[in-house]
């Protein structure tokens, strides 16, 4: 049975586009995640003031995410989209003036809530608009920025603060961000969508979702993002540190991380493919056990071989995790609240994420190994699977989903 879709070549260039951008601007936080025990000689100060200017970036990134993903709504993308790139500029100059003070600054406000929040949240919004059939793909697709940059930055990065210093470095990632202006102008407005409601009906008559008042699957659904990206703030923010204490050079840490958001990069597509034939929740359940399981085995690496064959696999496992909280917003509730819900699902996950990223530092500051922070991030990964497994639990069967929805495959 056939249907009528809004996805077009056009859909598909704005999702390259989108992903040009997110392919930079998630670059900005990297130079402290490369350079941090450089950063922190220079300074003279401990490992977790320099993870908490990194936590502020995601804190910063998910608020922001809420305020702009409603303004973008009210006076264009675009118009948000320049500030967002005018914002990292702005945060990477400030935090390259070597304080202490600059750099949370610089990052938390500038870099996180006007730079990468008037980015990710609004395009993620963006993009999922000009999508019906394929959502899944296309938001595992923009998401996969984080991974291009994780993969083309860091050696780059790297070689940039061994030859220059940490500082220039920040300077000249500065210049190429602003180099992003002109792609913004490509941005057209999404078109109106030809059905109302979720993608996925799982709503009853009642306004019911999966059984449960909406907003009692949405606090859900928050909860879980937050424990969920606990555990990945370790790998995202100190593989690199993890590695140098382990005695392994900053460059090779540096192409461990690569390495990571590489796999990350190839099973991404995998996952958002999964999401489009599943639902985001399903794939959701798959890709956080498969987290659990790879997180654990950090606990194992006594070696430069083992790390990377473990960032390897923990880049494989994760991936999908992030981008299916989207899906799972806009397979829940009618995509007239997606400006609201799905920036307020990242706000909690990158919570997640800036509160592991610190916890994992101070727990290193006391204990001098990352040992106590991995087996805390499996705790908060066996939480995260008991929401979304209840959640699951409550779904119809995927032969019984509506005809509409399967035709659309």
């Amino acid at each position: 049975m056939s249907q009528r879709s809004i996805e077009s070549q056009k859909s598909w260039h704005i999702a390259l586009i989108v992903l040009a951008v997110l392919s930079v601007s998630f670059g900005s936080p990297l130079v402290i995640v490369v350079g941090l025990k450089q950063i922190q000689a220079a300074m003279g100060t401990d490992r977790a003031l320099l993870s908490l200017a990194s936590a502020l970036v995601w804190l910063g990134n998910g608020l922001g995410g809420i305020v702009m993903g409603l303004l973008a709504d009210r006076i264009g993308l675009r118009t948000v989209a320049t500030l967002g790139i005018l914002g990292i500029a702005a945060g990477l100059g400030l935090s390259s003036l070597g304080s202490v003070w600059a750099l949370c600054v610089g990052h938390g406000l500038l870099i996180g809530f006007f730079g990468n929040g008037a980015l990710y949240a609004p395009l993620t919004i963006y993009v999922s608009r000009w999508f019906d059939r394929r959502r899944g793909t296309a938001l595992a697709l923009i998401a996969s920025g984080q991974y291009v940059a994780g993969i083309l930055w860091p050696s780059v990065l790297e070689l940039g603060i061994v030859r220059y210093g940490w500082q220039p470095t920040m300077l000249a990632f500065a210049a190429i961000v602003l180099a992003l202006l002109p792609l913004i102008l490509l941005l057209r407005p999404a078109p109106e969508p030809l059905t109302a409601g979720p993608a996925i009906a799982v709503a009853t008559g009642d306004g019911r979702v999966l059984g449960l008042r909406p907003n009692i699957v949405m606090a859900m659904v928050a909860i879980a993002a937050f424990f969920c990206c606990i555990p990945m703030a370790l790998p995202a923010s100190h593989l690199v540190a993890f590695a140098g204490d382990l005695g392994i050079p900053p460059s090779h840490g540096a192409a461990m991380l690569s390495v990571m958001l590489l796999c990350a990069l190839i099973s991404r597509q995998a996952w958002g493919i999964m999401a489009d034939r599943t639902g985001g929740l399903r794939m959701l359940l798959a890709g956080s056990a498969a987290q659990a399981v790879a997180n654990a085995a950090f606990l194992l690496c006594r070696s430069e071989l083992s790390l990377f064959v473990v960032a390897g696999i923990y880049g494989l496992a994760f991936s999908g995790i992030v981008p299916a909280y989207a899906m799972i917003i806009r397979d829940l509730f009618p995509s007239r609240e997606a400006s609201w819900r799905i920036p307020t699902i990242l706000f909690t996950s990158m919570s997640g994420m800036a509160f592991g990223s610190w916890f994992a530092g101070w727990l290193f500051d006391r204990a001098e190994s990352y040992a106590p922070a991995i087996q805390i991030g499996m705790v908060c990964n066996a939480i995260n699977l008991v929401l979304i497994g209840f959640l699951v639990a409550r779904m119809p069967s995927l032969s019984a989903r509506p005809l509409q929805a399967r035709a659309a495959e």
